[in-house]
């Protein structure tokens, strides 16, 4: 069996991308997020999903290992494709997403990075209404996704997962689709 971490920075598309091909391929999808917010309200330390970066680093160290071991337990019986951030842009700098203690006990296959120009992920943004997302400057944008870039191979480096970018352009998703089913499929 398979786990495949698939990252995006907000607007890359990586969702959408990650939908079609879940039409085309047998994996189960896990957002890394939601994991741990089963686990935080099983244990009954909240009630929702944003009372999660409320708790304490230590409370949050603790069930991001849980949801890492849940996420791997799965991974053993079914292909699974874990849907999360490589890294978080915060007011104090950038975050991992994937810290040493989630990785040890995820140890991925493959880390999966969607990109976009950084013009078409302001457009995407701005004609999202689903979401209130900051605004950001086009070398902003593009700092993140090389940020993105230097973690991934870090992770990989880790694990010793291989990393894979998909460029996902506007009007494109079909054949974009197909390369990640592709990329999956191997």
């Amino acid at each position: 069996m398979k786990l495949v971490v698939l990252t995006g920075i907000p607007g890359s598309g990586s969702t959408t991308l990650l939908n079609k091909a879940l039409e085309e391929v047998d994996y189960v999808h896990l957002n890394y997020g939601d994991i741990m917010t089963e686990i935080a309200i099983e244990e009954k330390i909240v009630d929702d999903r944003d009372a999660l970066r409320k708790l304490s680093p230590d409370v949050q160290k603790e069930i991001q290992e849980k949801a890492a071991k849940r996420i791997k337990e799965r991974s053993e019986s079914e292909n699974v494709i874990v849907d999360t951030h490589c890294t978080i842009n915060t007011p104090s700098g950038f975050l991992p997403g994937l810290p040493i203690w989630v990785l040890n006990e995820l140890q991925p296959n493959l880390f999966v990075m969607i990109e976009a120009n950084p013009d078409e992920i302001i457009y995407r943004r701005l004609n999202d209404d689903t979401r209130s997302r900051d605004i950001e400057r086009a070398k902003d944008i593009q700092l993140h996704q090389e940020m993105n870039r230097a973690a991934s191979m870090a992770y990989a480096t880790l694990t010793g997962a291989t990393v894979k970018i998909i460029e996902n352009h506007d009007n494109h998703l079909p054949s974009t689709v197909s390369k990640l089913v592709d990329v999956l499929n191997k």
